[in-house]
């Protein structure tokens, strides 16, 4: 499972006068067991869930605004914290450092007059002194316009119809997808189908796990790959992550199915990539040599794959972001140079997943950015503000989509706020089912009416409703 992300977004620079509400955070009703400092000019004390302060703002007019919290960290380090606008999620906000700064979510809804904007402890451990909100910048008008050019000159025609589809979708309709690791018919695809009365997503998302070495050595097995020619063959769009599991003289005693972790395994990327672990090093490439067999598969079956590999790297819980930046990056770049070059597929779209400026290897080596967001349970929101953090990883126009979700975001909310996400993909498990009965749709992050209301929405792409992907007119086709 992709772990709730976080990341980095302070806002570009600004003048205090371009706010047209600012609430002393003192001034707000303190939630859980935050406290005014002793200073009596900040709110503090966000230890633990739910500890956090309330204001109330007014806007002249419903629109859109940045919510911009003044802050700092208590105690040193990077401080990560949620916000919410009228009892929703809509982002996170970050305080670098123990100098006063501004935490800023960018373009979130306000309706006319009285709105209420908190700020709870994720990580906690911040002093905040206001909270205030300007008007938002409108969104360039350009964010759809990208090219179906795929980085590997060498993309197979699949490939190609694929990204030419995406790239005509992209800002006019938003493409349904669920993760479903037991295949088309597993029992997330068939609780959505069960509750929307007959609908299948359109992108169907699976693991590579199974097929890492070191778990195939325990005896795991997996019929994913099968499963992605079934989908492709009915119609349907597939993507593939990898919780990439690292040969087993790395385990450290606490989990052995589980060391895709960072706390479960001793190996160290950055000493694997320095030459300081020559044995790991090997390992890697081993290991990619064994995944490529399963790609190599769906290229001979003519299947393309939104391949997302490496992913959620930024947030240091899997052992591939665990070592910082620059040795994740070039394992990212080796892992695509071994599989376009040595392995010859071109079969795959690269959905890069880092999650953070810093961690982005080059445009030479990203289709599509992802963002993986769990803003918690019934929360239908655009998501916006992490819309444009992606935005803001390259100049260079690409397909920005989400990659993993709790909740489904609204279509009538993307549409308001024109943040057309290419597709989304519902995380497994909890998600969709509940915890006991087969089938059953649980509700619990996505109501079952909403799930029926966006399924049905004339702006959402089902299986059903997408078009023949094999013939599907490349750019120079449709233009003779």
């Amino acid at each position: 499972m992709g772990l709730a992300a976080v990341g980095l977004w302070i806002g570009s620079a600004w003048a205090e006068d371009e706010l047209i509400a600012k609430v002393e955070a003192e001034s707000g009703t303190l939630l859980g067991q935050a406290k005014v400092a002793a200073t009596g000019t900040s709110v503090s004390s966000l230890e633990r869930d739910g500890d956090g302060v309330q204001v109330t703002v007014n806007v002249p007019e419903a629109g859109h605004y940045d919510i911009v919290v003044h802050q700092a960290t208590i105690g040193g380090g990077v401080k990560i914290n949620f916000v919410e606008a009228n009892g929703q999620r809509v982002g996170e906000v970050t305080s670098p450092g123990s100098s006063w700064n501004d935490g800023v979510v960018e373009y979130v809804w306000l309706e006319a007059g009285e709105n209420t904007i908190s700020v709870t402890k994720s990580y906690g451990w911040v002093a905040i002194d206001y909270i205030g909100v300007k008007e938002s910048a409108a969104i360039p008008a350009d964010v759809y316009d990208v090219e179906p050019t795929l980085i590997n000159p060498n993309a197979t025609e699949e490939a190609r119809r694929l990204m030419t589809f995406l790239c005509d979708n992209y800002g006019k309709n938003v493409i349904s997808g669920q993760q479903c690791q037991d295949g088309p018919f597993g029992m997330d695809n068939a609780a959505i189908w069960r509750a929307t009365g007959g609908s299948y997503p359109a992108v169907l998302g699976m693991d590579m796990i199974s097929y890492s070495p070191a778990r195939a050595a325990k005896g795991d097995q997996s019929s994913v790959t099968e499963y992605a020619i079934e989908y492709w063959e009915s119609g349907g769009i597939v993507t593939f992550c990898w919780h990439w599991c690292p040969d087993s003289r790395y385990d450290n005693g606490r989990d052995p199915w589980g060391t895709f972790y960072t706390e479960n395994t001793r190996f160290n990327l950055k000493k694997a990539m320095n030459g300081q672990d020559e044995y790991g090093y090997q390992m890697l490439l081993d290991d990619i040599d064994a995944i490529a067999v399963q790609l190599k598969k769906l290229q001979d079956a003519g299947v393309p794959v939104l391949w997302r590999p490496l992913h959620e790297a930024s947030g240091g819980w899997f052992w591939w972001g665990a070592s910082g930046a620059e040795p994740y990056m070039e394992l990212y770049k080796l892992m695509y140079h071994r599989l376009t070059e040595v392995h010859g597929l071109n079969n795959l779209i690269w959905v890069w997943n880092g999650q953070d400026a810093a961690w982005y290897p080059g445009d030479e080596y990203v289709d599509i950015i992802g963002e993986d967001i769990y803003p918690g349970e019934k929360v239908y929101t655009s998501q916006a503000a992490r819309f444009l953090k992606a935005l803001s990883y390259t100049d260079t126009r690409k397909l920005i989509t989400l990659s993993e979700n709790g909740c489904i975001p609204d279509p009538d909310l993307l549409i308001r706020d024109q943040v057309m996400w290419s597709y989304w993909c519902t995380w497994e498990g909890e998600f969709v089912l509940k915890t006991a009965g087969f089938n059953a749709y649980s509700g619990q992050y996505t109501e079952k009416d909403q799930l029926k209301k966006t399924y049905k929405h004339d702006s959402v792409i089902t299986r059903k409703t997408l078009p023949d992907l094999k013939t599907y007119p490349l750019r120079d086709e449709a233009a003779e």
